[in-house]
């Protein structure tokens, strides 16, 4: 399949799929004429890719975790655990950091509101 099919049937942009490839995330062959060709097992693949970023995850990281969610079950190793184990407790450090954050600006604007005004 074509990139622009490929895009189609994943709902991302061509221009996405050409970053993933460049990160090693998809893969694709080449046609004679040079054009991309891609297996109909990168449609599922993307969509994987597409929920990893949505977590919050690099694309660095996902490159190391695909392997392991497509490994069957008895062949993983514990690396996808523990990845998203830090992932975790990463995006759990940064709600606490704006959470700080948020806790001071209310507390600025309480301190600074005008008579009368709701904080």
């Amino acid at each position: 399949m074509r990139i622009g099919e490929l895009g189609a049937a994943s709902g991302v942009s061509t221009r996405s799929l050409r970053y993933y490839e460049e990160q090693g995330l998809i893969r694709s062959r080449r046609t004679p004429g040079g054009w991309r060709d891609f297996d109909g097992s990168m449609v599922e693949r993307v969509v994987m890719i597409q929920h990893l970023f949505a977590a919050g995850l690099s694309s660095a990281t996902i490159h190391e975790v695909l392997p392991c969610l497509e490994a069957p079950p008895e062949e993983r190793t514990g690396v996808m655990e523990q990845l998203l184990a830090q992932e975790v407790e990463r995006l759990e450090a940064k709600r606490r950091d704006i959470d700080r954050e948020l806790d001071t600006l209310r507390a600025l604007r309480a301190e600074t509101a005008l008579v009368g005004e709701a904080p």
